[in-house]
């Protein structure tokens, strides 16, 4: 059985990677024209090419979802969450920003959360 703190240490270190890819993403969103960089690339070809990338990936992950590989599954959803952490850098956004929403969250029916957005 995992403790809290040992669960906390997990969510740390989880929330750690995602921190250092961002920040990643950040110093290659900077990089000089003609340095090669995928990441730059995707900067460089703009926003509507960074939202395809997230439509291409989040469909690929919902097909490995149909096709049952939990390998597969996971390396769709890995991609789809690297370049949704793209387009957070595009706008400067923290990934912070996002744990503190899911924290909002946390433990309030999705159905209940969704009609007070509206209001």
């Amino acid at each position: 059985m995992t403790s809290v703190a040992e669960g906390s240490d997990q969510e740390k270190m989880d929330q750690d990677i995602l921190d250092a890819v961002y920040q990643i993403i950040l110093q290659r969103k900077q990089l000089n024209a003609g340095e090669k960089s995928y990441v730059k690339s995707l900067y460089d070809k703009g926003l509507d090419k960074i939202l395809s990338k997230i439509g291409e990936e989040a469909t690929e992950t919902a097909v490995a979802g149909k096709g049952g590989n939990p390998d597969e599954v996971v390396y769709e959803a890995a991609d789809l969450i690297f370049h949704v952490l793209v387009l957070l850098g595009y706008y400067d956004i923290e990934p912070e920003r996002i744990y503190t929403e899911l924290r909002r969250r946390f433990g309030i029916s999705g159905i209940d959360e969704k009609a007070n957005r509206s209001k």
